[in-house]
């Protein structure tokens, strides 16, 4: 699925924010490692996407006026079986009908459940005077909380994102702390200067989150994304 067939099929149903499913297919058109994730509109298509995609899954709900999905009861996790991911279905949609009245609800995303690893979030703003910038730091509470952050300007270079990586408080965890082994950093340069790469081609894009990725030993896996696009 390529970015102007998904940017036209969002606006002209007057969107600017891409579905889950929608983003990840054009992240990984553009060489950036995310996590395939299928739609599923019905229970029944959600638990043959499951056996697909292999168990455990991930079920989330699908909506352009859902931004939060766990807020809303729209995540389920860890589900391993037809059974689990058929009642996870019906409570994800009715979680989404009750917590947003009237939201449009496209389905669920089915995906396989990422194994655990080091938590990472790549990010992109539009600032209105430089432009996009591009975000790096550790996931979860690390950039909630602390804003473990650092920022380049959009062209990156690999010193910039090597120097992105380094500048963070929480760069010895990528290199193994506690017995956990270290992060693939090659594999998270390269993610970010894909994702460098890929805002620098489409002017469109004014945010983009992937939060989190997954760094292992050996690469990195983007389990969730969010792109919200220009009006026009």
């Amino acid at each position: 699925m390529s970015f102007e067939s998904v940017l036209a099929q969002a606006r002209a149903e007057g969107r600017t924010l891409l579905t889950e499913v929608e983003a990840k297919s054009v992240l990984a058109e553009a060489g950036i490692p995310v996590a395939m994730t299928t739609l599923a509109r019905t229970r029944e298509e959600a638990q043959d996407a499951a056996d697909r995609a292999g168990y455990p899954v991930v079920l989330k709900i699908v909506s352009p006026d859902i931004a939060h999905k766990s807020d809303v009861g729209g995540v389920k996790l860890n589900l391993r079986d037809r059974e689990a991911v058929g009642q996870a279905f019906d409570e994800i949609i009715e979680n989404a009908k009750k917590a947003v009245p009237g939201a449009r609800i496209a389905g669920v995303a089915v995906q396989h459940m990422a194994p655990q690893g080091t938590e990472v979030i790549v990010g992109m703003t539009t600032d209105p005077q430089f432009g996009p910038v591009l975000m790096f730091g550790l996931g979860g509470i690390m950039v909630e909380v602390l804003k473990d952050v650092s920022f380049r300007l959009v062209p990156l270079e690999e010193k910039d994102a090597q120097a992105m990586i380094d500048e963070i408080k929480g760069r010895p965890v990528l290199s193994g702390v506690r017995g956990q082994p270290p992060a693939d950093i090659a594999a998270l340069k390269q993610t970010i200067l894909k994702v460098s790469e890929f805002v620098q081609q489409h002017p469109e894009v004014r945010e983009l989150d992937l939060n989190p990725v997954v760094a292992y030993p050996d690469g990195a896996l983007a389990v969730d994304a969010r792109i919200v696009v220009s009006e026009n």
